[in-house]
């Protein structure tokens, strides 16, 4: 093996261990937050209706910050983007944990947010960017990396609880890591700004047209998929409260079995998915998916609740890595650009499914409304097979 290959595959793996050190990153200030939500809940006096009126900061910053990230990631690239958001995704999580009263927690979480899907683009572009370098997919690996963290900075939670120690100072340690983390592997980035813009062609508003409509696709598919994947989040432990019946200590065994099978299914979605194709991979999602969550809906009891979720994870474990690997390849339109469009469509998803979940249980039985998500789940295998993959 020649000096010239050895520096190639050499640079090659530094680039990958960076960028899955960035969504180890990103995953874990998340996870952390989520840990200590119920302390910051406590310790400000939020009842759950207002704590749940609170949380809804997160993805309005979110949503506003989809614009912004499309245009600012054509100006600076996503190596400078990825650096500044990662690092002030850190800041504002010791802001939540400052924050003395409801507005400046409002304030904080909307940042939180707003710079959360900065981070969240910024680090897929550039996994796109690496995947190229690679002849088979590991795109989906990068997001069982934030998995991962989701399990570590959940363990570092409950600790820090054990040992009483306040969000704020846990925060704190958590910016000090992903700061460290940042200034070791952010110079192995790929750095991308005044290439991006060069992708960029001129086109007529039909060609334009004509470039969306694969990415429209690719944005309900992941639409679909996304609000399987919210409704897990947010709704699981009432599924299991409410109609398996679960005792105290199995309330959360549903929501467990989901995040497991969905992180061992993101390290083996990309095996999968270069033995046979994206097109069938996602097919196979979305029918696991909606097998899962009919499991669940028509035997009501404890193991086959455990068995369907863990087919869920398994369903949406690909679904969004694959579709925002598929999105950063679109011809004559720069990664960034479309993983932006992507997101826009899919994370309206991951908003939308929660409270549609609570306005059918309303009117009819939460039973009901996890019947209309695995309609979800089955549209992904439907779109996926009429769309050029």
């Amino acid at each position: 093996m020649d000096a010239a290959l050895q520096h190639s595959i050499k640079s090659r793996l530094s680039l990958r261990i960076s960028v899955g050190a960035m969504f180890f990153m990103a995953g874990l200030s998340f996870a952390s937050w989520a840990s200590r939500i119920p302390a910051i809940q406590q310790s400000l006096h939020l009842s759950e209706a207002g704590l749940g009126a609170v949380l809804f900061a997160i993805p309005a910053g979110l949503m506003c910050s989809l614009p912004f990230t499309g245009w600012i990631i054509t100006k600076i690239g996503s190596r400078k983007l990825l650096i500044i958001s990662i690092l002030a995704y850190s800041v504002f999580l010791v802001g939540l944990g400052a924050a003395k009263n409801i507005f400046e927690l409002l304030g904080c979480l909307f940042c939180y947010g707003f710079v959360g899907n900065s981070a969240n683009i910024a680090v897929n572009t550039q996994a796109v960017m690496t995947e190229r370098l690679y002849e088979n997919p590991i795109m989906a690996s990068f997001h069982g990396i934030w998995s991962v963290a989701g399990f570590t900075g959940a363990g570092i939670g409950i600790f820090m609880i054990s040992e009483k120690i306040i969000p704020f100072q846990h925060f704190i340690i958590i910016m000090l890591l992903i700061i460290a983390g940042v200034i070791i592997t952010s110079r192995n980035l790929k750095d991308d700004s005044g290439k991006i813009a060069e992708t960029e062609v001129i086109l007529s508003i039909r060609e334009r047209l004509k470039l969306m409509v694969p990415l429209l696709k690719l944005g309900i598919i992941a639409f679909c998929s996304m609000i399987c994947e919210g409704t897990m989040f947010d709704w699981s432990g009432v599924y299991f409260r409410k109609v398996i019946l679960a005792h105290d200590g199995w309330i959360g065994a549903g929501y467990f079995a989901f995040m497991c099978t969905m992180a061992l299914g993101r390290f083996t979605a990309d095996w999968f998915a270069g033995k046979y194709g994206l097109k069938r991979t996602l097919q196979l999602s979305g029918t696991l998916t909606a097998t899962g969550l009919l499991v669940s809906v028509l035997f009501p009891y404890l193991l086959p609740g455990i068995l369907g979720f863990m087919l869920v994870g398994v369903g949406v474990s690909s679904v969004v890595p694959m579709i925002y690997s598929s999105a950063g390849k679109t011809a004559n339109m720069s990664a960034g650009v479309a993983l932006t469009a992507v997101s826009t469509i899919g994370f309206s998803g991951f908003l939308i499914g929660p409270p549609l979940i609570g306005f059918i249980a309303g009117i009819a039985t939460l039973r009901a409304s996890f019947l209309l998500i695995a309609c979800m789940g089955l549209s992904v295998a439907i779109v996926s097979s009429k769309t050029k993959l």
